[in-house]
């Protein structure tokens, strides 16, 4: 489980049994959004990438290990199409949507979107070797909330200030009418 805006640490282990050569690594987050509406779509998109040729070549009985670090946030993002976000774009605390929670896979909303994370490592084993791909799923969420913090927004705050006063204003008036 991860918290967005945390750094992902991808420890990448690779030993190389096979007769062909590895040539380049990349790892990825990517966010999966499935549409469960009337028909099942599912939308994949790589939220953050980074892709290594240092270590390579791995010849056939060699082994690498390595760590590679990646940030899912919002503002690498920004014009991306296609991309689930929690929020509003106008305000300054989007970010990229919340995996979300299902007890059970039969809890999926008719009417729903379910949003899913994984990190995916892939490697390159040439135009002729084609790819080798793993895939570990993720959560990334926001950190619980501190008890007894508002949570709402400065912006909301006000508003509801606002109506709370032309509330009492309103009420106010016909007591000052009888007197």
């Amino acid at each position: 489980m991860y918290h967005h805006g945390e750094k992902i640490a991808v420890n990448i282990c690779i030993r190389n049994n096979s007769n062909k050569v590895v040539k380049k690594i990349k790892a990825m987050v990517q966010q999966g959004v499935d549409v469960v509406l009337f028909q099942n779509g599912q939308y994949r998109s790589a939220v953050a990438s980074l892709e290594t040729q240092e270590g390579c070549p791995i010849q056939p009985g060699s082994s690498l290990q390595k760590v590679m670090y990646l940030t899912p946030t919002l503002e690498s993002n920004k014009d991306r199409r296609g991309i689930a976000l929690d929020g509003q774009l106008k305000h300054q605390d989007t970010n990229l949507a919340s995996s979300t929670l299902l007890a059970t896979p039969d809890q999926r909303d008719a009417f729903g979107i379910v949003v899913s994370y994984s990190v995916k490592v892939k490697l390159f084993l040439g135009a002729l070797g084609g790819e080798l791909n793993a895939e570990l799923p993720m959560v990334l969420m926001h950190p619980k909330p501190v008890k007894g913090k508002m949570m709402l927004r400065a912006d909301s705050q006000a508003e509801v200030e606002m109506f709370r006063q032309d509330t009492v204003d309103q009420d106010l008036e016909p007591i000052a009418e009888k007197c």
